[in-house]
């Protein structure tokens, strides 16, 4: 029996030759492609500037620089997250601090939102930046994270690395009507892939402009920019302390071809699902919710275990699923409980509902290939494990 993947890229022939094409012309670097993919990524998402990079990391990163974070500032975002949604923080100097999740998204919750930052404005110690993370591709509440961080003069990254193809309030994620930047990855178990790599989106000219210096070493060639007259056609200069960032025409070439297929890869995930919903109403677990402000990029599907109605741990559970060769997964370990961020000051307990939400989370496979023969084994092997006796 095969082991089904909790994620797994969709590479057709279209996309091999698209890279094909790159690897017998006369860039494999720095070429066309890579302005085009980010065009394509501005025709998609309404959004003015697209800078394509080399991971959401990356992104994540000069996102940040662009907005001035640095030293004696402070970033906020979800515990529910991979690390890189806090560590952008620190990459810049600045400190991180986190905001407790909505019980029912599981995204950071306004509510919690507002108490601390009216809290943090007591004490003299508002944000900078907020990093607010679409767990799962669906948009957190961008409408009220929006209304306070005007309130507040914070800044906004929407961190939608699990959220292309997805929309809210009608609109297509990264746009930025809610966000001064909104970044998406493009690693292979994300919705579209370009191997590696990542892009910020904004609709601001000055942190396109920052961002395209932090992304290559600081350095640029634009006239407008210059601030010594030329030597010649070979003249650059370095304006920033930047860094090697920058995605490659490979890597542009298969986002290219992949993004045609956007729609059609978010649409079978809807029906994968709807699939779920129905088969595991009955179960001792707690479905996605889906918020009516939204439409989910569903990069995962994730179930909370009603432990006080099933006999098992959520380590027994995720254990016979994989030994049936089911590859769950969980999504996240609350970053305020890695032992480097333990070192900083957090706790166990700091925020209570991420904690719980930790303790019951298990993400069941979704991907675009998934077959239905797959899913009723996943459907099948858990309703054996956690069903009635």
């Amino acid at each position: 029996m095969s082991f089904i993947p909790y994620g797994k890229q969709d590479i057709t022939q279209q996309d091999i030759d698209s890279v094909v094409s790159v690897l017998t012309s006369d860039y494999l670097t720095q070429g066309p492609k890579v302005p085009a993919f980010e065009n394509a990524l501005c025709q998609y998402t309404g959004s003015k500037y697209a800078l394509a990079v080399n991971s959401a990391t990356s992104a994540l990163h000069i996102a940040c620089l662009s907005l001035g974070l640095g030293k004696g500032d402070w970033l906020w975002t979800t515990p529910i997250s991979f690390v890189a949604s806090a560590n952008c923080g620190l990459y810049c100097g600045a400190k991180v601090d986190f905001v407790d999740i909505d019980p029912l998204t599981y995204n950071l919750c306004p509510s919690a939102l507002e108490e601390k930052l009216k809290q943090a404005e007591q004490q003299n110690r508002l944000p900078k930046v907020i990093v607010a993370v679409h767990l799962c591709g669906q948009s957190c509440d961008m409408k009220s994270i929006k209304r306070l961080a005007d309130q507040f003069n914070v800044r906004v990254i929407e961190d939608a690395s699990h959220a292309i193809g997805g929309k809210y309030l009608g609109e297509a994620i990264g746009g930025n009507q809610f966000a001064d930047i909104t970044v998406f990855s493009f690693h292979p178990v994300k919705i579209i892939t370009t191997a590696e790599g990542g892009v910020a989106t904004t609709n601001c000219q000055d942190l396109a402009q920052k961002m395209e210096l932090f992304r290559s070493h600081g350095v640029t060639r634009d006239s407008d920019l210059l601030q010594n007259e030329a030597d010649g056609a070979w003249y650059y200069e370095q304006l920033a302390l930047g860094f090697n960032y920058r995605m490659t025409d490979l890597q542009a070439a298969l986002g290219l071809s992949q993004i045609q297929r956007l729609d059609e890869f978010v649409s079978k995930r809807h029906e994968l699902s709807r699939r779920y919903d129905s088969a595991l109403a009955g179960l001792p677990v707690r479905l996605p919710q889906k918020h009516e402000d939204t439409y989910s990029g569903l990069h995962l599907y994730v179930i909370r275990l009603k432990l006080d109605e099933i006999e098992l741990t959520r380590k027994q559970v995720f254990d016979q699923l994989r030994q049936a060769d089911i590859g769950v997964n969980v999504h996240y370990i609350p970053i305020h409980t890695q032992p480097y961020y333990q070192d900083l000051g957090f706790s166990r307990g700091d925020f209570p509902q991420a904690e719980k939400y930790y303790a019951e989370a298990i993400s069941l496979p979704m991907f675009h290939l998934m077959t239905e023969a797959q899913q009723s084994r996943v459907i099948d092997a858990l309703k054996s494990i956690v069903g009635p006796s």
